[in-house]
Formats: structure tokens, sequence, C-alpha cells
């Protein structure tokens, strides 16, 4: 099985997910207002959330990319996700992002997702990416547009609307200063 590569930025560390996560990813995910514009649009429980970590470890040695967890470098402590996600059936390479609610606002998301977009695409060779969100999900909406994403329109996604946002592979960075 590959290893999951770790990648650091300047205030956080892109790491494989480990069993001694779950408990904190459990609370991210019981989290209602984190998971609004998630799957069904509600929290989950401790169940799924283990199934999540069991996919984004399962893509890692399955496909050779996937899905890192997210820690503050100072704290070592867990804030989100990030990476590709690629399940079986999904409409395509998804660059994703999941964080805590108390590391929203931050700059945190944008840093960890143009980590793992490049590492993605300069040290994997991944291609195209996409990122599908709700229409009312108006955090990742401008996220998305900060990455140089462009909303290519609505598709039908998980019984739900979502916006599909096209990374192009040399996508400008709005507001490069800071994070």
């Amino acid at each position: 099985m590959p290893s999951v590569p770790t990648l650091s930025t300047p205030r956080l560390r892109l790491r494989g997910f480990t069993a001694h996560d779950l408990d904190t990813w459990a609370a991210v995910c019981a989290d209602a207002e984190v998971m609004q514009h998630i799957g069904a649009g509600g929290p989950v429980g401790r169940d799924v959330a283990w199934r999540h970590l069991a996919l984004y470890l399962g893509q890692w040695a399955m496909r050779g990319y996937g899905v890192w967890a997210v820690e503050l470098r100072a704290e070592r402590r867990l804030i989100g996700s990030v990476g590709v996600l690629h399940p079986e059936g999904w409409p395509g390479m998804e660059l994703s992002w999941l964080l805590a609610r108390d590391a929203w606002g931050q700059g945190y998301a944008r840093e960890a997702a143009l980590a793992a977009r490049s590492f993605s695409r300069d040290a994997l060779g991944v291609g195209e990416l996409i990122s599908l969100i709700r229409p009312e999900n108006a955090r990742s909406i401008k996220l998305a547009e900060t990455l140089g994403a462009v909303n290519t329109g609505p598709i039908d996604f998980m019984g739900a609307s979502a916006l599909r946002y096209l990374h192009p592979a040399a996508a400008p960075v709005a507001g490069r200063q800071g994070g």
C-alpha cells in the first residue's frame, strides 16, 4: 500500500488520517453547520465518520491519491480534510475541503487546497479537477473562485443540485498574499 505523503505549508500539515483521528473527525461530522452542505445536508454519526476515514485511506491505496487530514502545525490539532476525492461513480476528480467550524474564516481552507492541488498536479500528474458545491454554500463558492475555478453549471449530484467548478490547469489564484 502506498504511503500518504505529508505536506507542510506555513501554518498547516497535511498528512494521512489515522485511527486516532476518529474522535475529532466524528465531532466535525456531528456539527450540523459544518455538514449542512455535505452529502444529504446534515450531521452524520460516528459510524459514517469512520467510513469517511476508510474511504480517504482506501483511495490512497487504490488510486495513489486521496484526501489528507489537515492539522495546525503549531498545535498538531486536526481541523479538517482536503484533497482529491474520486470514489467510484463520482463525476470527476474532486478537489474537496471540509474544516471544523472553529477553523473557518482564517484562510486555512485556501492554504490547504492550494497545497493539495499543487501536489496532486505536480507530483502525481492529476489532470482536470472539479469541485462540487451546493448552490447555497457561499463560503465554498468564494473559495473555489479564489482558487481560480470556473462555474461550469449545475449538475444533479447525490439527489440534489450542485454547481460544478472546474479548476483549470494553470488557475490564477486571487489574493496570493496572506492565507
